[in-house]
């Protein structure tokens, strides 16, 4: 897969991305387990990186279908966007990613998805509860998730994106 990328002046490679928070119709959300050398394992939303001149709606529905095989992930509008690090196939990145609304039913994966998963180092993926992602000890991408969907059940979808800035990762 091509991303759209260039070196920043920090010595990392900046990469578009782009994400959909899926939930289901009770509220749960899916998550993705990565693991990463800079980083460690973490729960992330299903997305990645940008074709270049890739529209982001169509980036992260693209990104959704290839590591899930769900074709039928209804779109809504941009909730967050955020800036991270991490080391991707060896390389520094700086990622900025874009993360949009989404539902589908609740369901695993569908396909074989051996070879996405192993592309881009999927571990393993499930639904959380708002309850268990609550009382979850592992790392959470975005760091603020939990209250990020905490103000979206609450205050609904904001009017424009809320922009997080960088958010730089936690000592390992």
């Amino acid at each position: 897969m091509s991303d759209e990328t260039e070196e920043n002046e920090r010595g990392r490679i900046s990469r578009r991305a782009a994400r959909i928070l899926v939930l289901d119709p009770e509220g749960a959300v899916f998550l993705q387990l990565h693991d990463d050398i800079e980083v460690g394992p973490h729960w992330v939303l299903p997305g990645g990186g940008l074709h270049p001149g890739e529209d982001e709606l169509a980036g992260a529905l693209r990104e959704t279908v290839e590591e899930t095989g769900w074709t039928d992930v209804v779109p809504g509008p941009a909730l967050w966007i955020w800036e991270h690090d991490y080391t991707r196939s060896g390389v520094p990145t700086r990622q900025h990613e874009v993360i949009f609304l989404g539902s589908a039913p609740r369901r695993d994966p569908i396909g074989d998805l051996t070879e996405s998963f192993a592309h881009d180092g999927i571990m393993t993926c499930r639904w959380w509860t708002p309850d268990e992602l609550a009382d979850c000890a592992e790392v959470l991408w975005p760091p603020q998730l939990v209250r990020l969907l905490a103000d979206l059940r609450r205050e609904g979808p904001p009017a424009q994106p809320i922009d997080l800035g960088y958010v730089p990762n936690e000592p390992r």
